[in-house]
């Protein structure tokens, strides 16, 4: 853990890209079609010009916290002396537009969009088949061999007899940062991919989970303590970030009982739903599922696949039937 960041992450210059103040939204959302996640757009005098006209990119404001968000990794230039140094170089030279910033923008003029926000995602083709998921009851390590490509996560599924696939859960990185990640990389390596997406129940956690202790060096111990002593941490379900919430673990219709159910919605569901969806969650993925099964996994949806519906020629779009009020009602629910 102690490996630098450049030593561990893949370079990738499509990823980031710098664009003049000047581009046109449409060609921005080309580029992030094509892959591009993050837009660094110079402040110029010419920027200052432009101003009202995407200042709701950025609800108004520069990227200030740059050193704090994920894409400081990015942009962080080698040949600074510092990264605090670097990040204030980025501050007072650029700002920051990201897929999320799109999608943000286009929720807030859908009447120029229209019949397509009102359109079930089904029906514009949005919803990505090719997905990455992992058997529960396989080794939840070997969701790290599955090299998912944009977004990167993993469902965790079970198989029914007539070969669909029941959603449980995901293993993500956005979900896996937030973890604490000696006991992630323990619960990795020992679980197996559906007891890590839902925890261990108490009543069975001295089987699945050894009652074993890890002495780590915390700095927030530094701090409390006023000193450097280690904690001993010992690795359960809450450690990894799960709380469980029911005591009948291996009972009822599955051995997995629901703990953080993942983001879905369902093939009917509208473009304009789902994106309201995602920012709401600040996620960048939604499973879908079955209209009339919830459990049940048809695919996914993403930044990517939106901005491909949204960019599509209007020949291509299928009208819509519901109604505004209709529309309005599923956003709300």
């Amino acid at each position: 853990m102690k490996t630098q960041v450049s030593d561990v992450v893949v370079p990738n210059n499509t990823l980031l890209k710098i664009v003049d103040p000047g581009t046109r939204l449409i060609d921005a959302l080309e580029m992030m079609k094509q892959g591009v996640r993050r837009l660094l757009v110079p402040k110029s005098k010419v920027w200052k010009g432009m101003s009202k006209r995407f200042s709701i990119l950025y609800n108004g404001k520069w990227l200030k916290n740059i050193d704090n968000g994920s894409s400081n990794n990015l942009i962080a230039n080698a040949n600074r002396p510092s990264s605090s140094s670097a990040a204030a170089y980025m501050r007072d030279k650029f700002c920051c537009l990201s897929r999320e910033d799109m999608i943000r923008f286009l929720i807030g003029c859908l009447g120029a969009l229209a019949p397509l926000p009102l359109s079930s995602i089904s029906s514009l083709g949005v919803v990505n088949l090719n997905y990455s998921s992992i058997e529960a009851s396989l080794p939840a390590v070997e969701a790290t061999q599955k090299h998912p490509g944009d977004p990167t996560a993993v469902a965790v599924v079970e198989v029914t007899q007539d070969g669909r696939h029941k959603i449980l859960g995901e293993i993500s990185a956005s979900k896996l940062w937030k973890c604490d990640y000696l006991a992630a990389a323990w619960a990795l390596a020992n679980l197996s991919a559906g007891q890590f997406v839902m925890g261990a129940e108490d009543n069975v956690s001295s089987r699945l989970l050894p009652d074993i202790s890890v002495n780590s060096t915390v700095e927030d111990n530094k701090v409390a303590n006023g000193g450097g002593s280690a904690r001993a941490r010992k690795f359960s379900s809450r450690s990894i970030g799960f709380n469980p919430v029911s005591p009948s673990f291996g009972m009822g219709r599955t051995m997995y009982r629901g703990r953080s159910a993942p983001l879905t919605c369902k093939t009917s569901s509208s473009l304009a739903a789902v994106m309201a969806q995602m920012l709401s969650h600040r996620a960048n993925h939604v499973w879908v599922t079955e209209d009339d099964n919830d459990d049940v996994l048809v695919g996914m949806v993403s930044y990517a696949d939106i901005l491909v519906a949204v960019t599509k020629q209007p020949a291509a779009f299928i009208p819509s039937t519901r109604s505004i009020t209709e529309l309005a009602s599923e956003i709300q629910s």
